[in-house]
């Protein structure tokens, strides 16, 4: 099978659970963003300095693609859990812990990883807006409205630990 399906010619797309959509669909668009992040995300490890921080972000990307999957099925059962999300704040409080409290606001850009990681945030920020808009009008599970939340926190504070002269 080649990498051109042709199926998608006339403007649709299939969904992981094989409904098929318009590509211009809330639904698509809002997974569509995700996987912008998360190309942000394979940037910034590819990118930062910090073996730490590459180590965490391949595992984040790895859940990302559950939380794809998520948002590109109908009816079942979440890939991410609360667990997904307990694991983020439990490593987001971890970081602090090295980092320190911020005090002000910070300019991205003193490192080219931190820079990627900056720049994931803010399309995590873009994404969530987006599954705000779907919710309205579908079905989104729970745990992905809030795992999205944590994410954009969780690539500050990753952009922070790359950042971080201790």
């Amino acid at each position: 099978m080649g990498v051109y399906t042709k199926t998608g010619d006339k403007g649709q797309t299939s969904l992981f659970t094989g409904e098929r959509v318009d590509k211009d669909s809330l639904r698509v668009e809002t997974y569509g963003i995700v996987d912008e992040m998360n190309s942000a995300l394979g940037m910034a490890r590819a990118f930062c300095q910090n073996e730490e921080v590459k180590t965490l972000l391949l595992m984040l990307q790895k859940d990302v693609s559950l939380f794809m999957a998520d948002l590109a099925s109908l009816g079942q059962p979440p890939h991410i859990t609360d667990m997904h999300i307990k694991d983020i704040e439990s490593e987001m409080d971890r970081i602090e812990g090295i980092v320190g409290r911020l005090g002000c606001f910070l300019i991205p850009g003193d490192t080219q990883g931190g820079a990627m990681l900056d720049l994931a945030r803010t399309i995590a920020r873009r994404a969530e807006r987006q599954m705000l808009r779907l919710a309205r009008q579908e079905e989104v599970h729970e745990t992905d409205r809030l795992y999205i939340n944590r994410l954009s926190d969780y690539c500050f504070m990753l952009m922070r630990l790359e950042e971080h002269k201790g």
